[in-house]
């Protein structure tokens, strides 16, 4: 993502954000919220002057509009975010109007941000400057593949020795040729990862066939494959040793943090009613949110009395594992500075 900051005085002024992947589509979903003023170029259908007895079909030219917010919806497979409003400046003012915000198109938001919200930008700004980490598991007889986004780990392909072929007769050097192939578009890190010698094996076959991509690839034992593997290689710290993004290592690490203290009943707290006493007796050392709760007025509130405490504030995306957790204590907890009984 690209950003333009204007003045802001205590926190409230323009911020122009130029999405360039799903990525940064996904940030915007929680940059812009109900009550925010966005301005941007859309299409908008503009009545012709006809003589003829059928009327011809509406022309859309492009106006630039301000739109007061009144709802989003992030469409993944669409790769779109929506976001609709009523038209205060510009044509048509009154008006409902959706904008369909893509990769590639500019928007200007004018709101309060909170530093959570600018931390969010600058995290944006500095992913796009590197290129999609890939994650292949692989053990005998089977692969899958997985892109990282920012908002957690996204499957690409599962390769299973013997599809495609009689059941069993596939060799695993006629395996391996097929995982290599479908990875040789890769041009970002890939970390291949797996329990046993299989992946070891696999980049000793990948050397000889694609040296180019061996050359940016990354062996990492772990105790499992699939989902599990990718988890185990972002809380070993891999992404931060590729990129300088330590949000998903963050969120496995201070997830496991959480679990522990409250099994060993030591500093913590979860669900609204905890997290917001140890807010009132300043004993909340680090917030963690859940992104689904980013649009909750009372949330929204604890995070900025969190803030006032100089609190460390973590936002889990809910589309990883270690958000669906937090999600399961209510969406809200907190690692506290001391026990508050």
């Amino acid at each position: 993502m690209k950003a333009e900051q204007g003045e802001l005085q205590r926190g409230y002024g323009e911020m122009r954000l130029f999405p360039e992947s799903l990525d940064d589509i996904w940030h915007l979903e929680h940059l812009v919220a109900p009550g925010d003023l966005v301005f941007a170029t859309t299409l908008r259908a503009v009545e012709n002057v006809s003589d003829k007895l059928r009327p011809e079909k509406p022309e859309k030219r492009p106006v630039r509009l301000g739109i007061r917010v009144e709802r989003t919806e992030f469409h993944r497979f669409a790769n779109r975010l929506r976001i609709t409003g009523i038209i205060e400046h510009g044509e048509d003012t009154g008006s409902y109007h959706t904008l369909n915000i893509e990769p590639g198109y500019e928007i200007s938001v004018i709101k309060r941000w909170r530093p959570v919200d600018l931390e969010r930008i600058d995290r944006a700004v500095k992913a796009s400057v590197y290129e999609a980490v890939h994650i292949l598991t692989i053990e005998e007889g089977e692969a899958e593949l997985f892109r990282m986004r920012q908002f957690g780990p996204e499957g690409v392909l599962t390769v299973t020795s013997g599809s495609g072929k009689e059941s069993g007769t596939e060799t695993r050097s006629a395996f391996f040729e097929r995982v290599a192939s479908h990875c040789a578009g890769i041009t970002g890190p890939l970390v291949i990862a797996g329990p046993g010698f299989i992946k070891d094996d696999f980049v000793k076959y990948l050397r000889s066939a694609n040296p180019g991509l061996a050359a940016h690839s990354l062996v990492v034992e772990t105790r499992r494959i699939g989902n599990g593997a990718v988890q185990d290689v972002i809380g070993l710290g891999i992404l931060e040793r590729i990129h300088e993004d330590l949000q998903l290592g963050n969120e496995v690490r201070l997830m496991s943090e959480l679990l522990l203290r409250i099994a060993k009943g030591l500093p913590a707290a979860y669900g609204r009613a905890e997290v917001e006493k140890a807010i009132d007796f300043g004993a909340c050392e680090r917030l963690l949110v859940s992104d689904s709760l980013l649009r909750d007025e009372a949330v929204a509130h604890m995070m900025d009395r969190a803030d006032l405490l100089n609190a460390g504030i973590v936002v889990f995306s809910s589309s990883f594992e270690p958000g669906k957790q937090l999600e399961g204590l209510g969406g809200i907890a907190a690692l506290l500075r001391y026990q508050i009984g």
